[in-house]
């Protein structure tokens, strides 16, 4: 199983950026897919889960800005992000979990078991 997170890139505060995560040897359809970021020097952070059922949630620092989607017939999973600011600098991870995660366990780093490669956002005042 392969995750590509990709999409990342140098915008400035107020703009957009939306990033890709896509997978082979895993359909995205079936699984729990969420983006984690990690900010310079600082841990890997829960960002925004969709569950196969396609129900979704998010951290409280991004949400009603940032928009969690699938598209199964590119096995693709998406993050939109809009009215970036400086604190949503870091690399994106994008993580698959064949786990039942809950509202509680979906911050849990070690409950996915596949990881992309990261996408770094660099937003700029």
């Amino acid at each position: 199983v392969q995750l590509q997170a990709s999409g990342g890139g140098l915008v400035q505060a107020g703009g957009s950026l939306r990033l890709s995560c896509e997978a082979s040897g895993l359909t995205f359809s079936s699984s729990a897919v969420a983006w984690f970021r990690q900010a310079p020097g600082g841990e890997r952070r829960f960002v925004s889960v969709i569950w196969s059922s396609g129900n979704t949630h998010y951290s409280d620092s991004v949400s009603g800005r940032f928009t969690i989607f699938r598209d199964n017939a590119k096995n693709a999973v998406y993050l939109q992000m809009d009215s970036l600011n400086l604190e949503d600098t870091g690399v994106y991870y994008c993580a698959a979990s064949k786990s039942l995660l809950t509202r509680v366990t979906i911050y849990y780093k070690h409950k996915y078991n596949y990881w992309g490669q990261g996408t770094l956002v660099t937003v700029s005042s």
